[in-house]
């Protein structure tokens, strides 16, 4: 059982520290992907505020595929190279955006996001996907978010066989 509150009262880093240790434990010993991705995008959305959007494309056929993730319907398929998530993938790097609508090319699946995190899951030099995080707040999402949430991509990489996933 999964009890909240544990948080409560721990600071920002704390917090994320522990969302890190949780999410290993979580996945260590369940080997199906889709479980994996999908308690991670719960862990994720739960202990991170102001998002209203979290959750995985994987790399399929050269373009991103729509996975596990938690909120409001999302869009299906992004080309590699086409906004936030397309380009972190093209790139292979994290991006920070403040605002969403200043990102030649943003792909708005949601009208209410404003700002937007993606983390590519990169794996020996290889794309399998993307970890995207969107808020409707402006400048949400900061450095050491970030930070955090590219050391959930590495608990991620060392349990998950992606080339079973991604294709």
């Amino acid at each position: 059982m999964f009890d909240i509150s544990v948080f409560n009262g721990l600071s920002e880093e704390e917090k994320y520290e522990n969302m890190v240790i949780i999410l290993e434990g979580l996945i260590s010993d369940e080997k199906d992907v889709i479980t994996n991705l999908s308690n991670a995008s719960a862990l994720i959305n739960a202990l991170i505020d102001r998002i209203n959007w979290v959750g995985f494309y994987i790399m399929k056929n050269g373009e991103l595929v729509l996975g596990p993730f938690q909120g409001l319907p999302a869009c299906n398929r992004i080309k590699v190279g086409a906004g936030v998530c397309g380009t972190a993938a093209k790139d292979k790097k994290s991006m920070r955006i403040d605002e969403v609508h200043n990102f030649g090319g943003h792909i708005a699946c949601d009208a209410a996001s404003n700002s937007e995190l993606v983390i590519p899951i990169v794996k020996n030099n290889e794309v399998y996907g993307v970890l995207d995080l969107d808020s409707p707040y402006k400048g949400r999402f900061t450095e050491m978010e970030e930070r955090y949430l590219e050391r959930s991509v590495q608990v991620l990489n060392k349990y998950i066989d992606w080339e079973k996933v991604s294709y």
